[in-house]
C-alpha cells in the first residue's frame, strides 16, 4: 500500500517549528462531521493542519445525483478537499484503501480487510512525512458500529507508539451522549444502519475523557464545511437542536500518549 499523495517536507528550519496537527480518519466527512471545530480551531491558532483519509468512502450512498462520469469515490474526495479548504486544512493525504462498508466480508484491499500490520506500516510512512507536533485520530475502543473507524484508530495509535513523545489523542463521544444519539436516530431515521441498539461499549465513560475543547466559535464555519459534503447526510440531521449543539459545540478527546496521569481536564490541544 502506498501513500497516494506525498507530503513535501519543509526546507525552512523556522517553518519546521510551526505547530502541525495531523488528523487521521477513515472516510471523507469523518474529518468535518466529527472533528470540524477542532480542525478549524487549530488552523485559527496558526497550526498547519494535515488531514489523512484512509479511503474515499466509495461504499457509501449518495444523497445527490452523481455528476456525469464521476464515481462516488471521486465525488467524496472532491467534497473532502472543499470542506478542508473551508476549515483551513493545509493539505490532504489520501491512502489507497477501499471502503470496507458496514457489513459482510471485508475485501482484502479494504481498510478493515487488509492486514493490520500493513495499515500500521502505511501510517508510519505518513507520520514520517508529516512530522506532526500533535496527532488526533478516531477512538478505536468505543465502537460506533463502523469497523473502518475502529481500524484506522487502532492502526494510527500503533504507528504513533514508535514516537512516544508525540502527543496522540483519540476523538470520542461521551457514552451518555452517544446513547442519546442512538435513541433519537432510531426515532428520526428508523431505516438507518445506526438505528439499532447501540453497542454496550459505544462512547467513552465521562471519567476517561482527558480533554474538552470549546468548539462554539467555529459552528458557522463547521456548518459550511458540512454542507460541502453534499452527498452525505450528517449524522445529526433531524436531531433536536439541543442535541446537535451538545455534539457540535464541544469536542471530547482522550490523550493516549503520553499517558494521562490525572489532574485538571485539558481545554485545548498542545499546539
Amino acid at each position: 500500500m502506498t501513500v497516494a499523495a506525498t507530503v513535501r517536507r519543509m526546507a525552512d528550519p523556522a517553518a519546521a517549528e510551526q505547530p502541525r496537527l495531523l488528523v487521521v480518519v477513515a472516510h471523507p466527512d469523518d474529518e468535518t462531521f466529527g472533528l470540524g471545530s477542532l480542525i478549524a480551531g487549530a488552523a485559527d491558532r496558526g497550526a498547519e493542519v494535515v488531514v489523512c483519509c484512509a479511503t474515499r468512502g466509495e461504499a457509501g450512498e449518495s444523497e445527490i445525483e452523481l455528476p456525469p462520469g464521476q464515481t462516488i469515490g471521486e465525488l467524496r474526495e472532491a467534497e473532502l478537499r472543499e470542506a478542508g479548504r473551508i476549515l483551513g486544512v493545509h493539505r490532504h493525504v489520501l491512502l489507497d484503501y477501499a471502503d470496507s462498508g458496514m457489513e459482510g466480508d471485508a475485501a482484502p484491499d479494504s481498510l478493515a480487510g487488509a492486514p493490520l500490520d500493513d495499515v500500521v506500516a502505511t501510517l508510519r510512512t505518513v507520520l514520517a512525512d508529516v512530522r506532526p507536533t500533535v496527532l488526533v485520530t478516531l477512538d478505536p475502543v468505543t465502537s460506533d458500529g463502523h469497523r473502518d473507524h475502529d481500524r484506522i484508530g487502532a492502526a494510527t495509535l500503533a504507528a504513533a507508539a514508535d514516537i512516544p513523545d508525540l502527543p496522540a489523542y483519540v476523538w470520542t463521544v461521551p457514552r451518555p451522549l452517544i446513547h442519546r444519539w442512538f435513541e433519537e436516530l432510531a426515532a428520526a431515521r428508523p431505516g438507518s444502519a445506526y438505528a439499532d441498539e447501540p453497542p454496550p461499549d459505544a462512547g467513552r465513560p465521562q471519567e476517561e475523557i482527558t480533554t474538552i475543547v470549546d468548539g462554539t466559535p467555529y459552528l458557522e464555519l463547521r456548518e459550511r464545511a458540512s454542507a460541502a459534503h453534499a452527498s452525505q447526510k450528517p449524522p445529526l440531521s433531524g436531531m433536536p437542536r439541543e442535541l446537535e449543539l451538545m455534539f457540535l459545540g464541544t469536542d471530547h478527546l482522550v490523550r493516549i500518549q503520553p499517558p494521562w496521569t490525572g489532574g485538571a481536564v485539558e481545554r485545548m490541544l498542545p499546539l
